[in-house]
């Protein structure tokens, strides 16, 4: 076992995971205000509370998600491989967001393109 403990590979987690979750945001949003405006008119007309409703859901949900990468991250640190992780953990973010980026694309699209 590497020489941290938990409660710093908590901390250090939190510290390198919350500030890239304002881009994860950021991405998924647009991805969401893209397929919306490449729907337009008809997006336009899906738009009620439900829906907006429906979108909080999501994007609370996104979040619960985005909070896996924790996991992976303190098992990592207090791991014999911290030094190699250190180096590499930036790779389970972009994966993480091109893997939330084609989900949302997807429901997006569902959502708003026309299916004519």
């Amino acid at each position: 076992m590497a020489d941290v403990s938990v409660r710093e590979a908590i901390s250090a987690a939190i510290r390198y995971w919350e500030p890239r979750r304002l881009l994860y945001n950021a991405v998924l949003l647009i991805v969401v205000a893209t397929v919306f405006v490449l729907g337009l008119p008809i997006s336009r007309s899906q738009l009620n509370v439900n829906l907006l409703l429906f979108l909080f859901i999501m994007a609370v949900l996104a979040n619960v998600a985005y909070c896996a990468c924790y996991v992976v991250d303190v098992a990592a640190q207090v791991s014999d491989f911290r030094t190699i992780w250190l180096r590499f953990r930036w790779t389970l973010f972009v994966v993480g967001v091109a893997f939330a980026g084609v989900l949302t694309y997807f429901f997006a699209t569902g959502i708003f393109i026309s299916r004519e």
